[in-house]
C-alpha cells in the first residue's frame, strides 16, 4: 500500500510539473504571438507611410518641379526641335538617289 502511496504522489508532482510547464510554453508562445502582431501592425502602417510618400514624390508638379531647377530641362517649342536621322534611313536615303541617278540616264536614251 505504501508503494502505491508513493507512486501516486510522484505521479502527481510529475503530472503537475507537466502542467506547469504547458502553461509556461503557452504564456511563452502567447508573448511570442503578441509581438509579432505588434510588428505586423508596425510594418502595416510604415508600409502605408511608404506608399503614401511614393504618391508625393510621383505627383506631376513634383517631377517637372524637379526637371525644371535640377536638371535645367523646359518645355518643348518647335524652334528647338532638332530631328535626327538614323544611319538605316541615311542608307536608304542614299539608295533612292543612286536609283534616280539610274533611272534619269534611262530616261534620256528614247
Amino acid at each position: 500500500m505504501t508503494r502505491m502511496n508513493l507512486f501516486l504522489v510522484i505521479a502527481i508532482i510529475v503530472s503537475a510539473m507537466f502542467l506547469v510547464h504547458s502553461h509556461y510554453q503557452a504564456r511563452r508562445s502567447f508573448m511570442v504571438l503578441e509581438a509579432a502582431m505588434k510588428e505586423a501592425t508596425r510594418l502595416e502602417l510604415e508600409h502605408e507611410r511608404l506608399q503614401v510618400e511614393r504618391r508625393s514624390q510621383a505627383s506631376p508638379l513634383r517631377i517637372e518641379q524637379i526637371a525644371k531647377q535640377q536638371l535645367q530641362m523646359r518645355l518643348v517649342t518647335p524652334g528647338i526641335t532638332q530631328y535626327v536621322k538614323q544611319p538605316s534611313d541615311l542608307q536608304t536615303l542614299a539608295e533612292k538617289q543612286v536609283l534616280k541617278k539610274a533611272e534619269k540616264p534611262a530616261q534620256e536614251k528614247p
